[in-house]
């Protein structure tokens, strides 16, 4: 018969096998994160893909043997574009219902699938805290703006922080919950002796307009500026660090794992967690902006989250509202190489190599078609002054007329022509609006624009 002794012993030895389970390692066993640079991580998938060499890019200099085309008359290799309204079984979609239930859930699964990645469904949490508060000027209007940062929960990884960067600023005074407008940008407060831009692009406003910020709260608006580096870093040696890695535990992507535009697009989710929280901001009237490859965001970001109730795209090209089936300026060669791959899915990858971008189960008028019915407005500058060809301003305009039937489907207003109009005659008469103006790469000289044809849809009195 077994001693007291030796049951105690026993019962010590068999309470502790259940408490720590041989099937599962302490954190500190993980390997800890990967410090490849770009060129490497960017071996590895295509290793993963099977990949052996891609496709090299078309060169921006017109100078240079491989330039790119700028010649409409070969602009369009494939200009049959996918049909934004056949089910991929050929049954159309013919009501509003179909829509939602099966068309557009298919077009997410491809985007997600080849294009810009899957959100992970374990994405951690965000707590959000108020680090400080002040009383200050945009130009004339008094504000109140708030700092803040959203911890992401990072027990899975603890040698992976990412604190994202958000500045909240709101017309002091305000009777009642205000618009606001998140843009991708410093994610700080304006300085009191400053014209409190929120992104180095509105610092200088051209064409004699106040910043962005200042037309915003002039017309009783809020705006939220974010930094998307505090994200998610904009190179592929950071794939391994920021949101995606902190989720990967520091490891390598998976071929359909997501991009950067992706984990742009999901902090700004959360910062419209927290403005829904917010007593201070009307949540409903939400927006999303961004220029460039923060324009490409802006509208992933609209797409992808049905909460946003407006977007204003800037100048976003290739991977944002360029048709990728255009061969002209940019092109997907451009984004699978090891420069601008880290924004797409490793997917992607498989276009610049084997397959081409006529092989795209989707293109970029079925990204702007799932913003519909909400309000989307696509912004454009000139080459002349810097909006580079490359950027195929027609190629975006084609986009935006393809997404159009979608946006008729949902009872919404397209552009109501497919004539590409005039720089500075914009097409604001629809929830899906175009305007090129005669600036640069910004949409700065837009937002004059933008603001009261938000607020004719929105019915909101201007000041």
């Amino acid at each position: 018969m077994p001693s007291a002794k030796h049951l105690l012993l026993v019962v010590l030895l068999v309470g502790a096998r259940r408490a720590s389970p041989q099937s599962s390692k302490p954190a500190t066993d993980a390997p800890p994160p990967l410090n490849w640079t770009a060129a490497e991580d960017h071996q590895n998938m295509m290793d993963q893909l099977g990949i052996k060499a891609l496709r090299p890019g078309p060169s921006g200099n017109e100078t240079a043997p491989n330039h790119a085309n700028y010649d409409e008359s070969k602009a369009n290799p494939s200009p049959n574009l996918p049909d934004p309204l056949t089910l991929k079984n050929a049954k159309k979609v013919t009501t509003p219902e179909i829509w939602w239930n099966e068309r557009r859930p298919e077009i997410v699964e491809d985007l997600e699938r080849e294009v810009l990645g899957r959100v992970p469904k374990n994405a951690p949490k965000v707590t959000w805290t108020v680090t400080s508060t002040v009383n200050t000027m945009i130009g004339s209007r008094a504000v109140i703006g708030k700092q803040l940062v959203g911890h992401v929960d990072n027990a899975a990884c603890p040698l992976i922080n990412v604190d994202i960067q958000m500045a909240l600023v709101a017309p002091a005074g305000a009777t009642g919950p205000v618009p606001v407008m998140i843009m991708f940008g410093r994610g700080t407060l304006p300085q009191p002796s400053a014209d409190a831009a929120p992104g180095p692009r509105n610092a200088a406003p051209t064409n004699g307009d106040p910043p962005a910020s200042e037309q915003l709260i002039g017309d009783g608006w809020g705006y939220a500026s974010i930094s998307p580096a505090s994200i998610q870093p904009d190179n592929g040696a950071g794939l391994t660090r920021g949101i995606i890695g902190l989720v990967n535990k520091g490891q390598a992507r998976k071929p359909d794992d997501w991009g950067a535009l992706r984990a742009w697009a999901w902090g700004a989710s959360r910062v419209l967690d927290y403005l829904e929280t917010d007593p201070a901001v009307d949540p409903k009237h939400a927006g999303i902006e961004g220029v460039s490859r923060y324009g490409k965001a802006a509208l992933v970001t609209m797409a992808f989250d049905t909460r946003f109730a407006v977007v204003l795209v800037g100048s976003s090209g290739e991977g944002g509202a360029k048709l990728h089936r255009r061969n002209f300026g940019e092109a997907v060669e451009s984004l699978t190489g090891s420069g601008e791959y880290h924004w797409m899915a490793g997917n992607f990858l498989k276009y610049g190599a084997s397959k081409t971008a006529a092989d795209l189960p989707v293109d970029a008028h079925e990204l702007i078609a799932l913003c519909a019915p909400r309000l989307t407005f696509i912004s454009y500058g000139v080459p002349e002054k810097g909006d580079a060809k490359w950027l195929d301003q027609r190629g975006s305009f084609m986009a935006t007329v393809a997404a159009g039937p979608v946006f008729k489907l949902l009872g919404a207003k397209d552009l109501g022509t497919t004539e590409m109009p005039p720089v500075n005659s914009g097409l604001l008469d629809g929830q899906l609006a175009w305007r090129q103006h005669d600036g640069g790469h910004t949409d700065a000289p837009n937002w004059k624009y933008f603001i009261p044809w938000a607020d004719k849809f929105f019915n909101r009195a201007r000041p």
